[in-house]
């Protein structure tokens, strides 16, 4: 297995995939609300988890060159647009700047609690969270939240990992985009009274076996620089996420291009970045053999695919 560089100009044309939008939609039960890169609400009405929450989307040039802070502002008016104001927890799905960055300003704004791997923990205290809204988790542990029983599963980054290693001491804004190193990835298995059950991936890497006898019928993949690896390395992801929880049902995210600001339409990544098409091609193929729904989420909808389970 290995890396395909495509040395393509322009992007994908998400509308190539517009049959792929359109999940079911409801005001009742449990709903995820996606909103960007790996950052998911998912809520019941009275408990509520959010995956990232990555809002700031700071442009190429400055992550390139500069220096990031949380923007104050970017964040208000993303939680505002989704109404969202209060949370239960903040759990970063690893800690690159495109997913831990805004993750001590959300939970700060909205009382949560901060969970995730040491490095998330360094992050929040960089942020000026207290030490009682900042919980390490245990690989493979159960947490309840509310109705929600949430389960992190430590797994790998999608190669290449441009920033590795763990972060060892508290990351106070603004740093340079180094600072932000992976940390721990997870794996996030989400399970809700009612019987609804979710794995949020949000990064297209795996550890072999990590998820060997987990069940989800729903799987969040995260995609991000899947277009860049070969077929095989696509084959075994799904293997190792899909295949392995036994999900019906696979809504893709980390597919955007997270240097524009969410309040713009989103667009995939450049093919200099990723190749949107090649993923779909290999993961289409995949799902309609396993007989697998393959789904986009919608931003800022409100949406149950657990509707589509029968």
């Amino acid at each position: 297995m290995g890396l395909h560089l495509r040395l393509r100009p322009g992007r994908p044309d998400i509308g190539r995939y517009a049959d792929r939008f359109g999940l079911p939609q409801s005001a009742d039960g449990v709903g995820v609300t996606f909103l960007g890169v790996a950052s998911l609400l998912i809520e019941d009405g009275t408990s509520a988890v959010l995956t990232d929450g990555f809002f700031s989307r700071p442009s190429l040039p400055r992550v390139a060159l500069g220096r990031l802070a949380p923007d104050e502002e970017r964040i208000a008016q993303t939680l505002t647009r989704a109404g969202i104001d209060r949370l239960d927890v903040v759990t970063p799905v690893h800690t690159h700047y495109d997913h831990a960055m805004d993750s001590a300003v959300v939970a700060a704004r909205t009382g949560a609690r901060l969970l995730g791997g040491t490095s998330a923990a360094q992050v929040g205290r960089g942020g000026g969270l207290p030490e009682d809204r900042i919980g390490v988790v245990v690989p493979g542990e159960p947490i309840r939240v509310g109705r929600f029983t949430l389960t992190w599963v430590e797994g790998e980054h999608c190669p290449p990992d441009r920033y590795p290693g763990r972060i060892t001491g508290p990351v106070v804004p603004p740093v340079r985009t180094t600072a932000y190193q992976c940390g721990e990835t997870w794996s996030i298995l989400v399970e809700h009274d009612g019987g609804r059950t979710a794995l949020v991936q949000g990064s297209a890497g795996f550890r072999p076996g990590a998820l060997a006898g987990r069940r989800a019928d729903v799987a969040y993949l995260g995609i991000g620089q899947l277009g860049i690896q070969d077929r095989a390395y696509i084959e075994q992801y799904w293997a190792e996420t899909v295949e392995a929880v036994g999900a019906r049902q696979v809504v893709l995210i980390h597919w955007d291009d997270f240097f524009r600001p969410l309040d713009r339409p989103l667009r995939a990544l450049p093919y200099l970045g990723d190749d949107l098409d090649a993923t779909m091609s290999v993961l289409t193929a995949l799902a309609d053999r396993q007989g697998v729904g393959l789904h986009l989420p919608t931003v800022w909808r409100r949406e149950t695919p657990w509707a589509l389970l029968g």
